[in-house]
C-alpha cells in the first residue's frame, strides 16, 4: 500500500459514496487508474465493504452502554461459548478480548433502560460461562469512531 492508496482509502471513509471520477481527481489519478486501484484495495480486503453511517440518537438508541465481562475460566470451552453466545446477539455492537481484570469488554446501543436492563436479565446474566458484569453508561460522547487514521 502507498501514499495514493492510503488517500483513497482516507477519502472512501469519508464518503464511500463518492463518485469514481470525484475520487481520482482528489487524489490525482486517471478515472481508470483509480477504478483499478479501488478494485484492487476491494479483493486484497483492505476495503472490507460500504455502508451507511447511522447516527444512533436519530433512530432511537438512546444509550450507549459499555459493559466489562469476566468469565467462569479462560478455558477454551468457557471462552467459545461465551463468544458464539454474544455472536448471535444483535444489540450486541462490539465485542473485544482484553487484558486485566475483566476478559472482555462490549459496546451496546439501546432504546432506554428498561430495554437495557432486559438484554442484560433476559439474554447476558444467562450465558453460562458468565461470572461477572460491570456495566460502563456512556454520559456523553466526546469523539466517535469517523476512520482510521493512515497517514
Amino acid at each position: 500500500m502507498d501514499a495514493i492508496d492510503a488517500k483513497i482509502l482516507q477519502t472512501l471513509q469519508g464518503d464511500g459514496q463518492t463518485s469514481m471520477s470525484r475520487l481520482s481527481e482528489q487524489v490525482g489519478l486517471s478515472l481508470s487508474a483509480c477504478h483499478r486501484r479501488v478494485k484492487l484495495l476491494e479483493a486484497s480486503g483492505k476495503i472490507a465493504g460500504y455502508a451507511a453511517r447511522l447516527d444512533r440518537v436519530e433512530i432511537g438508541l438512546e444509550l450507549q452502554i459499555f459493559i466489562e465481562i469476566k468469565i467462569l475460566s479462560t478455558r477454551r470451552s468457557d471462552m467459545e461459548a461465551f463468544e458464539t453466545a454474544i455472536a448471535d446477539m444483535p444489540e450486541i455492537l462490539e465485542c473485544h478480548m482484553i487484558s486485566g481484570e475483566f476478559d472482555y469488554l462490549v459496546r451496546v446501543a439501546s432504546r432506554d433502560t428498561k430495554a437495557y436492563e432486559h438484554l442484560y436479565r433476559n439474554r447476558l446474566s444467562r450465558i453460562p460461562s458468565v461470572a461477572e458484569m460491570k456495566t460502563l453508561l456512556t454520559v456523553s460522547t466526546v469523539k466517535e469512531f469517523s476512520g482510521y487514521h493512515l497517514e
